[in-house]
């Protein structure tokens, strides 16, 4: 082995200036909660959830304390009750079965295809169990929206759109997360906007916007937001709503305002980065590439391949031989959690299913995220090192 990467598969780039200098005016006047402002003062939350709103073209958006919290949030805001069953993906990450487990409510998880995406068939034959679908667009890869929303419409399921990977993303020229009747995304570290922890919630629906509001801790302070609907609405439902506070602070909103104004330009270097490691690992031997709908506008901030229906020591050989080498790839194919990183069959909240087409699926998929701080010249030789090294395992006996 003469070629090792050397760049850090979790370094982030800095926070911008222009949002230091946002948080640190906080800081000083030291107002941090989200509705304490001072006389004739916007909160920067308020004005987040206002920019926000206008990026997606959403009437309504709330600004929350995590991703988490604006699935648990909307589902609350739909009325799903204990025991109700909640179709989802089986190719996800824990917060969103976990999401739905915490209300009390069951997961039923839908397949997932060679393209990542959730299997529109499997998902017609299970829309009769359930009222909500909870639509992981994960790892940024979009199903055929067009399809989905009228298959759900046919059957008058609810579809929450799980946006923490699709923040900025379009299908057919439309943003990620204005397909269902809420979307929901997240500003963890390692997604599109960095505040560490938070998200956002979006939809064109005003009792549902006014239920999430009130669920995320408003204190009937309801007039101070600007992404929401009229006091009239909130009249209707103020009483009936209990206090679940996960409305975000002035400070994470300050920091992510000027990052939300940058989004379009890191899109646009995160498919640059997607881009030269996709061409770099076609027609290696025993590797898929996954191929993106042309209605798709996606963010290319992680990337993923199958080795499809190779063995597990084999799977594992390309992962240790990619380490070695300075390439940290997640395999969601393994026994146990690890991370970030686990399957549906792992998350025994979830009552207990068989799904042979995700399970061989998940056994071959190996992920890999793409930080900002890789040049064009690091994703052209990790694309390298995967190449030689899949290859490597792909020829031995």
């Amino acid at each position: 082995m003469t070629d090792k990467f050397q760049g850090n598969f979790t370094q982030q780039e800095p926070i911008p200036e222009e949002a230091i200098t946002a948080a640190l005016e906080v800081l000083r006047h030291g107002r941090l909660h989200r509705y304490n402002t001072a006389p004739g003062e916007l909160s920067q939350t308020a004005l987040l959830e206002q920019d926000f709103a206008k990026l997606t073209g959403a009437k309504f958006a709330l600004s929350v304390a995590s991703g988490g919290y604006a699935l648990a949030c909307a589902l609350r805001a739909l009325n799903v009750q204990p025991g109700d069953k909640v179709l989802t993906n089986a190719f996800t990450l824990a917060p969103v079965p976990g999401a739905i487990a915490s209300l009390g409510a069951q997961p039923i998880f839908v397949d997932v295809t060679e393209t990542l995406t959730i299997d529109l068939d499997d998902l017609e034959r299970k829309l009769p169990l359930a009222r909500v679908l909870m639509l992981s667009h994960m790892r940024g890869h979009l199903c055929d929206m067009d399809r989905l929303i009228a298959l759900c419409a046919a059957h008058n399921v609810q579809i929450i759109e799980d946006c923490a990977h699709t923040m900025g993303a379009t299908w057919n020229g439309q943003q990620s997360g204005r397909q269902g009747v809420i979307g929901c995304y997240s500003t963890q570290t390692y997604k599109h906007v960095n505040s560490g922890e938070g998200g956002f919630l979006i939809t064109d629906d005003a009792e549902i916007a006014a239920r999430a509001i009130m669920l995320s801790g408003s204190y009937m302070l309801y007039e101070r937001h600007l992404a929401a609907p009229g006091p009239e609405v909130f009249e209707q439902i103020k009483y009936d709503m209990p206090n679940v506070s996960g409305r975000m602070d002035n400070l994470r909103a300050a920091i992510l305002r000027p990052q939300l104004a940058a989004l379009p330009e890191q899109i646009k270097r995160w498919n640059d980065r997607y881009r030269v490691v996709e061409n770099g690992l076609r027609s290696t031997p025993g590797l898929t590439v996954i191929d993106r709908d042309a209605r798709e506008n996606y963010v290319g901030s992680s990337i993923q391949f199958l080795l499809l229906d190779w063995p597990s020591p084999k799977v594992q050989a390309v992962l240790d031989r990619c380490a070695a080498a300075g390439v940290e790839l997640k395999w969601f194919g393994g026994a146990e959690p690890s991370g970030f990183t686990s399957r549906y069959d792992s998350w025994r909240y979830a009552p207990a299913q068989s799904l042979p087409q995700s399970d061989r699926i998940l056994a071959g998929l190996l992920d890999m995220r793409l930080p900002l701080t890789f040049t064009l010249e690091d994703c052209a030789q990790i694309a390298r090192i995967i190449r030689t090294e899949v290859s490597a395992v792909f020829q031995e006996a």
